[in-house]
């Protein structure tokens, strides 16, 4: 009693309380790596620089620096210094990984015979087919500035050739350098290329011939021709849309399946069964394990013997484990297995599985093998949906349901998982395809349980007849609810007001959202100390509210113009430039075809000379034949000359001249006009100067 009343005499009320609540979260902190691991991530993917050298020392210093503060420091603040080690660790892991994955990437486009080895078959956004090659041969190209990969959309006659991975092919097409952001701080796909290593990008409308045929032994290749294989066999059994479905699930290939199909499953919020991710290899490894189980159990011998509960925690996961290679291994499958793994792993250590560590685990393996991930809608969604779901069923799991009956229990539980995970990603998905499925909760109720109930465990008896040659039994037993599922997104789809557009958020207001909520999950406090998580959240969603668009935007080539007016935004043509169209209108909110915002009143003039008066500023847009020509006279006339496609020698006098040149060194500009003044945005100034979009900034570790 003496020494509890020195100490209380000794330390100050406030030091007291703040011990107190670092200590309630001794055995909870390990769930907060992930965490401060995801904000260093995000901090380096967010400044507009590109770190220097001594920079780099400097950090590294300051690692050593934390980790020696952190042994020396009091235990109740060690917590904290440790999260800022662990903070600048996350900042070190996305910069290595940029410089360690550092590949030539195309300066100039390129016109011209490319040669190749395909490593993928896939589709584009247009549903075109899309080949990716590796062992590139482009000519007049040195081989130290060769790209180690490049994609070539395939259009024109095709079929000359029966395109499989591993086969050596050669065409004649077009390539240029991954493009930038459609807008200042708009969607990068630079920056993913960067990290997949795709130096060039393009199409061919010239026949795709065979050089030689697949006879790499290469174990990544052997699972891309044995996943052709395989799907192809399921449509050969299930022919059309359900056969294309049914690959797509099976192997993760969509080659196969119709735009419409597509849309249909976006539109009622279920295109995350076209995703191989937690439901799937949730419901196959556990069918697996049930199956092991019950058939190791009709052998007394065995189960006297053998722990046929980690037997068939093995077989499970082996099972996993090939579905993973298999499907390709992207980050939504990766997470998935982590996550299963370590469940298995538990049960193999006696240990209970389904916990917020395990989520924890599968993230920090996820962000050190791969810090780009997080950056990507796939890694959100899932680990927004498996933290959550995780988090609300670990607090329900010693409520008892008295109120419901033994069989309705299931359906309870369906219901709420499906609204749980629908709630907790509706946020990302808002935010990267400026859509909510407002009945998705009702598709997945009428989809989720066959999936469970017949098509995985159909698929798992296909697969284990299929050595036999009687792998079509599962898949005919498949035909039927795979078709009920496409009839379900047909049809939820098209209900009027099934679909709610939104508007692209700020870039704070997604990381605040989440903050909040893992604040709420994570922090060890009395509910009312928890809701201090409620504020982020509520300030996130007011910044997204309040949010406003640029008014006029240009594309990097100059050749498409858009302006917001009280119908929406307008375009100047209804083709060209479509990738661009189509993302300003959706991030617009506003989910019509490029050939309706075209026909919006907005521009004056005539095609080739086009002009705008917004906020007392004057633009023209030129383009087609004689468009240099006119630039003089048009630059005495107008405040903005905008230039499709072309370079004018002729200096600016008197107006902003927007043209080639200048569009290369600012990448696609948002411009401001109001009071009969100019502020022009370039997607580079957003961005900055990053290892993925600036030669001068790739001087990089790895070369």
């Amino acid at each position: 009693m003496h020494n509890q009343c020195t100490w209380q005499e000794q330390v100050p009320p406030d030091e007291r309380s703040g011990l107190q609540v670092i200590a309630r979260q001794r055995g909870h902190l390990f769930e907060w790596v992930p965490v401060c691991l995801a904000i260093g991530i995000g901090a380096y993917f967010s400044i507009r620089f590109e770190p220097t050298a001594p920079q780099w020392i400097a950090l590294a210093c300051v690692i050593l620096a934390g980790l020696v503060g952190a042994r020396m420091a009091h235990e109740n603040h060690r917590p904290l210094v440790m999260a800022l080690v662990i903070v600048a660790c996350g900042f070190s892991l996305a910069g290595a990984r940029a410089h360690l994955v550092h590949e030539p990437v195309l300066s100039y486009r390129y016109y011209g015979p490319i040669t190749g080895r395909i490593v993928s078959i896939d589709r584009s956004s247009s549903n075109a087919v899309r080949i990716t090659l590796d062992r590139v041969q482009l000519h007049r190209i040195a081989p130290h500035k060769m790209p180690r990969f490049v994609r070539v959309s395939l259009h024109g006659e095709q079929g000359f050739a029966t395109l499989a991975p591993g086969m050596v092919v050669a065409t004649t097409g077009h390539l240029s350098p991954p493009n930038g952001p459609v807008e200042p701080g708009g969607y990068d796909f630079q920056r993913q290329a960067w990290f997949q290593r795709l130096g060039g990008v393009g199409y061919t409308r010239v026949p795709v011939l065979a050089m030689a045929a697949p006879n790499d032994h290469a174990p990544k290749l052997i699972i891309h021709r044995l996943r052709q294989r395989i799907s192809e066999g399921v449509r050969e059994v299930l022919p059309g849309r359900t056969g294309a479905f049914a690959a797509a699930l099976t192997t993760g290939d969509r080659s196969a399946m119709t735009p419409e199909d597509t849309e249909a499953l976006r539109g009622s919020n279920l295109s995350h069964l076209l995703a191989i991710s937690g439901l799937h290899v949730g419901l196959l490894t556990g069918f697996v394990f049930v199956a092991l189980r019950l058939v190791m159990a009709l052998i007394p011998a065995l189960v006297l013997v053998w722990p046929t509960r980690k037997l068939a925690a093995v077989g499970a996961l082996a099972a996993g484990g090939f579905y993973l290679a298999l499907s390709g291994g992207n980050v939504a499958t990766v997470r998935a297995f982590v996550m299963v793994a370590v469940m298995f792993v538990a049960i193999l250590l006696d240990k209970r599985a389904l916990t917020l560590r395990a989520v924890a685990i599968a993230a920090i393996g996820l962000l050190v093998l791969t810090p780009e991930a997080l950056m990507g809608p796939g890694f959100q969604m899932s680990f927004a949906a498996t933290t959550a779901l995780v988090a609300v069923f670990g607090n329900l799991r010693n409520f008892e349901m008295k109120a419901v009956p033994k069989w309705a229990a299931p359906v309870v539980g369906l219901v709420l998982s499906s609204a749980i995970a629908g709630f907790a990603t509706a946020p990302v998905a808002a935010a990267h395809f400026n859509r909510i499925a407002d009945y998705g909760l009702l598709a997945n109720l009428l989809s989720v349980p066959l999936m469970g109930a017949v098509v995985m465990p159909a698929a798992v008896l296909a697969a284990v007849l299929w050595p036999v040659g009687l792998s079509w039994i599962g898949l005919k037993i498949m035909a039927l609810p795979l078709a009920w599922i496409l009839g379900v997104a047909e049809r939820v789809a098209a209900l009027p007001g099934a679909q709610s557009n939104v508007v692209s958020p700020p870039g704070v207001a997604l990381p605040m959202i989440a903050m909040g909520a893992l604040f709420i999950i994570l922090w060890q406090a009395r509910p009312a100390a928890k809701a201090i998580g409620l504020l982020p959240i509520v300030l996130g969603i007011v910044l997204w509210a309040g949010s406003t668009r640029p008014t006029i935007l240009v594309s990097h080539t100059g050749g498409l113009v858009g302006v917001m007016t009280p119908e929406g935004r307008a375009l100047n043509k209804p083709k060209g430039d479509g990738f661009s169209a189509q993302s300003w209108l959706e991030n617009d909110g506003d989910r019509v075809t490029q050939a309706t915002a075209a026909a919006r009143s907005g521009f004056g003039g005539k095609k080739g000379q086009m002009y705008l008066n917004v906020g007392g500023v004057t633009i023209a847009h030129l383009s087609g034949r004689g468009a240099v020509d006119r630039f003089a006279d048009n630059c005495s006339k107008f405040d903005v000359v905008i230039l499709a496609n072309k370079t004018s020698p002729v200096e600016a006098t008197g107006c902003v001249k927007i043209d080639e040149p200048y569009l290369k060194q600012r990448g696609a500009v948002a411009i401001t006009a109001g009071g009969g003044q100019v502020s022009i945005t370039g997607a580079k100034d957003h961005s900055g100067a990053r290892l993925w979009n600036d030669w001068a900034t790739r001087k990089t570790w790895a070369r």
